[in-house]
Order: C-alpha cells, then structure tokens, then sequence
C-alpha cells in the first residue's frame, strides 16, 4: 500500500466503485464521497495527497467545493467531467482545477494523470523555499506570496508560473513548458489556458507596484521581467 491517499468525490455509485477499484489495485489509498458536502467534511477532517472531483454532485456542486478547497488547501484536483467543451476545460483550469479529464475516461490514462500529479506535489530534492524578484517573495512551503507586505492571493498554478519563471530569470519558456510545470505532462495545446493565467498574474501584482514581472517574447513564450 503507497502512503498517498486520494479523496473520491462522486456521486454516481459505479463509476465511485470504479475509481476505488482502479486506485486500490494501483496501491493508492482511498475515501469515498457522494457529495460536495460530504467531500468538504472530509477535506476538513482529513488530509488528503489528491482530490478527484466530479462537478455535478448534490449539496454543494463540484465548482464550490473547488473553489472552497484552493482557497483552504494546496492539495491538487483532478476534476473528471461530462463537460467537454474547451471553454469549461479553461475555467476549470483557471479556477484552480491541476487537471481535467471528460467522461468517459480510460481508466490507465487517469492512473497516469494521478501519478503526475502526486509527483508534482511531492518534490523528491530540498530547493530553495525563497524566491525574491524586484520585491516580490514566493515561499515554496506555503505556496503563497508577498508584494510590498501585501500578500497576492495567487492560485496553484499561478503560483507554479512564477515559481518557474523566479526559479530560471534568464530562460523563456515556452507555453508546453509552463503548462507541463505547472499542470503536468498533458499539454492540450490551448493557448488560452496560459493566457488567461499569465494575464490573472500581471493584473493581481499591478493592484500593488506598476510594475512589469512578465515579458511576452512574440512566437517563443513568457519569461521574467529584467
């Protein structure tokens, strides 16, 4: 048995018997949940490596208890969805959500997006917790930030953006590099998702400083600001 424990929120009982089979047989541990209620409570109780989230749920719907849980937790999300569209993948992404799959899914693509996931939240070597440029601080441990005493309410993948972007000052990444730091291995090639994150960041620092953080480099990506 892996020591990583995974919250299964869904409220349809065959495909909520269907992940606990494939997670178990996979050595994760498990708790189930039927609801978004019911999911809060054991986010409140329990600590938890992963959330797997539905969004139809009764109580309290998949988009609140998202929201609730990257306001309270730095735990990642997987949200598992009937909603394909690209627009609902992108508000997902940008509410906070580490990754998305549509239904129906395949179960050894999910295992793989799991593993991502617990990897990412699990560094295996000792970094630096500070990052500091031109009088903003990120702290690794807390995954939060500070701009002139003022903490910036980043969420996780906002924060993984300018974590690398701290981390490598010289270096211009380009969108599939952000995307596979900041979400995973799974790029889907939409340039909106990193747009949108890019331009939440630029906005949420110059309610503080006018200052520029990110550059754009037109037809390569994004890097730090010199």
């Amino acid at each position: 048995m892996k020591h990583e424990k995974i919250l299964i929120i869904e409220d349809d009982n065959d495909i909520n018997a269907m992940l606990l089979a494939a997670l178990s047989n996979g050595g994760y541990e498990c708790v189930q949940a039927y609801s978004g209620t019911e999911g809060r409570l054991y986010m409140e109780q329990t600590k938890f490596d992963l959330v797997l989230l539905d969004l139809m749920l009764p109580g309290m719907t998949g988009e609140e208890l998202l929201h609730y849980i990257r306001k309270n937790h730095t735990t990642p999300v997987i949200v598992i969805s009937a909603k394909g569209e690209i627009d609902a993948k992108v508000d997902l992404l940008t509410s906070g959500a580490d990754d998305y799959m549509t239904k129906p899914f395949d179960l050894k693509e999910l295992l793989a997006r799991v593993a991502v996931q617990l990897r990412k939240s699990s560094p295996t070597e000792k970094v630096e917790d500070h990052l500091r440029h031109k009088g903003l601080l990120l702290k690794r441990n807390s995954y939060s930030a500070m701009l002139k005493n003022e903490e910036i309410p980043l969420t996780r993948q906002e924060f993984k953006i300018l974590e690398l972007l701290l981390s490598h000052p010289n270096k211009v990444f380009s969108k599939q590099e952000i995307y596979d730091y900041a979400w995973g291995n799974f790029y889907m090639g939409e340039d909106k998702t990193i747009n949108v994150h890019i331009s939440n960041i630029r906005q949420k620092l110059k309610r503080v400083v006018d200052t520029e953080y990110i550059d754009t480099v037109w037809g390569v990506g994004f890097r730090l600001s010199r």
